[in-house]
This record gives structure tokens, C-alpha cells and sequence, in this order.
């Protein structure tokens, strides 16, 4: 669990970083908002494509796999630093992405096949808290970082730190004992479109939507909060590293309870708790007057667009057979949930031109309702039955 909660550590902190250079990074690009906003939806396509390295775990083991993503990311994170124009920056952004989102999805498979039932929502809820106190890393850092001589690329420079993670600790890693017991794991997989006309099909296509109506709110909810509050409240660059340092801190302890919320109250009545702070927090984050109240909804949008994942990972993980439970993180999260992921800067950024970043942003809040709406509808309970119970096909 320590080597998985150090790895996903990068996944807050590249989200955070991204977020916070933004409005240093357009200005040095020539970016309107609305070129902003295409950039981070080309970006994003590198978390649909992650799901090309995901679908792998199922063939050549969950261990590798995680080993690559760490790497492949260190690498890019480098690269990211060394780019000097909007091309090489989207590039090496991209690929970058690709291996994040890879190393996460493979870290919660790795979560719930090791984990007894009745801890699997705690452990997959430290885990993703853990790539929160990535984020709250990122917020002290980057208004450090950005005044030194290497500016926005000193951020990435930090990123490097995974490659002694990877060193250090892969050697005592081992693979999951649901994976080594799998039936013939080196075997031909079949497309990952076959699983769309099996049994589990219309369970996919659903936690896929869901998946994508969720990022269509979250993956903005933070991106954009530094660009609104310097635009449109009057913050400093400092005054909102620290906004976002205090809104993180004081997400993180809310956080790591989720995953006991999960295991306590289920995961359908902790996903009505968790989605409803998510929807309040963006609205109030991006409607409210004041430093103060800012703040506080702020940190009430971070945890929320934090603990909605492992609600949703928990159901991706439980709902799908050990055989493919990658294919199905890959296909639901990566391709189709990813799809909102990739959509939502586009749409916020076009939106932002005409109506300011708090409407556009807050008009996003509508989609954890929905996609809460969706699990309570038709989403089975999962909490406390193990893994070949849950996977069953209704």
C-alpha cells in the first residue's frame, strides 16, 4: 500500500502542476482561453491512449506494467521541462499523461486484488488521498518553483523523483495473487471490444458513462480555479497557492476517510455523500464572493472531485472478472470515461470567451448529480463481498 500511495502521489501532483503554471504558461505561449482549452483536451487524449498500456496488465501482469508507467512518466515529465514551444509542451504532455493514467489504473487493480473485502474501499480511498497530498505538494511548491531560474519547467524538473521510487522499490514488488491464479494470463487476449457484447456489456457501457459524465465536471474543477480567481476575484499568484494549499490540507483529511465512508455506509449511500460535495463545492467554489468563502468551497470542490474517483474505481475494480479487470479499467475509465475528460477544457474553454470561467465552470456542477443519479439507479452495492461475487454478470 506504501508503494502504491508513493506512485500515485504524481498523479495530484501533475494535475495540480498543470493547473497552477496555466495562466504563466499562456502568457508565455500566446494562449486565449480558448487555445488553453485545446491544448489541455489534446493533453488529455494521452488518458485515453493510457489505456492502450492498461489493457497490458491482463496479458503481461500487473508488476510490469506499473513499472513501465513510472518510468515512462519520469521520462516525460523531463521532456516536459525541456520543451520551448506549444508542439514539444502538448507532446511531451501527452505521453506524459499516457504513463500517469496508466500507472493509476494499474495501482487501483493492484488495490483491490490484494486487499480483503471488508478494507478494500479504506485502501483504495488512502491510496487516492494520496495522490491528493500529491496536489497539496504541488500548491506549496509551484509558487516557489516558478520564481526560480528554471520558471514553470522547474515544476516538471521535480517530477524526475519517481525514477528513485522505480529503483528502489520495484525489486520487492510482486505480482498479484489473483493474477498468478488466473487461468493461461499469456494468452492471445481478444479485442477489447469483444467484452462490449458479453455478458458484463451493458454493466460497461454504463460505469463507462458514468465515468465520463463525472470527468466532464472534475477534470475542470481545479484546472481552472487559479485562471478564475486571478481574473475574476482579484487574487494575487501567492494568494491563490495559498487558497489551493489550505483547500488541499483541508481536503485531505476528509479524504482519507472516504475509502472508510465506502466501507461503513456502502458504496452506493457514500457515493450520494461524495458526488453531492462535489457538485456544491464547484458550484460555490466558482459563484462566491470573498477570499474566505472561496476557500472553503474550494477545499470542499477538491475533495470532492478527489473521493468521487474512488468511488468509481471501487465499482470498476468489484463489478468485473480478474481476467479482464483491466480490459474493463481500460474501456471504461480510459476510453470511454476519458472522453469527458477530454471534452470538458474544450468545452469550459470556448465557454470562458464568452460567459467568464466561474458560469462556465460552474455550469458543470450539473454532472455529479447525474452520473450519482445513474449508480443509485443501477449499480449493485458492492461493500464487504468478494471480488468473484461482485464480478457476477445480473
Amino acid at each position: 500500500m506504501v508503494f502504491l500511495s508513493i506512485a500515485t502521489f504524481f498523479e495530484g501532483y501533475d494535475f495540480f502542476a498543470l493547473a497552477q503554471i496555466l495562466p504563466e504558461l499562456r502568457a508565455e505561449l500566446n494562449l486565449s482561453p480558448s487555445g488553453a482549452g485545446l491544448m489541455l483536451a489534446i493533453i488529455n487524449c494521452g488518458t485515453i491512449l493510457a489505456g492502450l498500456l492498461v489493457r497490458q496488465a491482463d496479458r503481461v501482469g500487473r508488476r510490469t506494467i506499473l513499472s513501465i508507467t513510472i518510468l515512462g512518466y519520469t521520462l516525460c515529465s523531463l521532456l516536459t521541462a525541456l520543451s520551448n514551444n506549444v508542439v514539444t509542451f502538448t507532446a511531451a504532455q501527452i505521453l506524459a499523461r499516457m504513463f500517469l493514467i496508466g500507472e493509476w489504473a494499474v495501482a487501483m487493480v493492484y488495490a483491490a486484488e490484494e486487499f480483503p473485502a471488508q478494507r478494500r474501499g479504506f485502501v483504495i480511498g488512502v491510496i487516492q488521498a494520496s495522490s491528493s497530498f500529491g496536489g497539496i505538494a504541488c500548491a506549496g511548491l509551484v509558487p516557489v518553483l516558478v520564481h526560480t531560474v528554471l520558471g514553470w519547467r522547474a515544476v516538471y524538473v521535480v517530477g524526475t523523483v519517481p525514477l528513485l521510487l522505480l529503483a528502489f522499490a520495484r525489486r520487492n514488488l510482486r505480482e498479484t495473487t489473483r493474477f498468478s491464479a488466473a487461468q493461461a494470463p499469456q494468452q492471445k487476449r481478444p479485442p477489447v471490444w469483444t467484452h462490449l457484447r458479453g455478458p458484463h456489456g451493458a454493466r460497461l457501457m454504463l460505469v463507462g458513462l458514468i465515468w465520463a459524465i463525472t470527468y466532464l465536471n472534475t477534470q475542470s474543477a481545479v484546472t481552472f480555479w487559479k485562471e478564475f480567481a486571478m481574473a475574476e476575484r482579484g487574487f494575487t499568484d501567492k494568494e491563490v497557492g495559498m487558497a489551493l494549499t489550505i483547500g488541499a490540507l483541508g481536503s485531505l483529511p476528509l479524504l482519507f476517510l472516504s475509502g472508510r465512508l465506502l466501507d461503513g455506509l456502502g458504496r452506493r449511500w457514500g457515493a450520494l455523500i461524495i458526488f453531492g460535495t462535489c457538485a456544491a463545492g464547484t458550484a460555490c467554489s466558482y459563484l462566491l464572493e470573498g477570499r474566505a468563502a472561496l476557500t472553503v468551497a474550494l477545499a470542499a470542490g477538491i475533495f470532492g472531485a478527489s473521493a468521487v474517483l474512488p468511488v468509481l474505481n471501487a465499482f470498476t475494480a468489484e463489478l468485473f472478472p480478474t481476467a479482464w479487470r483491466a480490459d474493463a479499467f481500460a474501456l471504461a475509465n480510459n476510453v470511454m470515461g476519458r472522453v469527458g475528460y477530454v471534452l470538458s477544457p474544450l468545452l469550459v474553454g470556448a465557454l470562458a470567451d464568452v460567459w467568464g470561467w466561474g458560469p462556465s465552470v460552474a455550469a458543470t456542477a450539473v454532472c455529479p448529480v447525474v452520473a450519482v443519479s445513474l449508480i443509485l439507479l443501477f449499480l449493485p452495492e458492492t461493500r464487504g463481498r468478494e471480488l468473484e461475487e461482485t464480478s457476477l454478470a445480473h
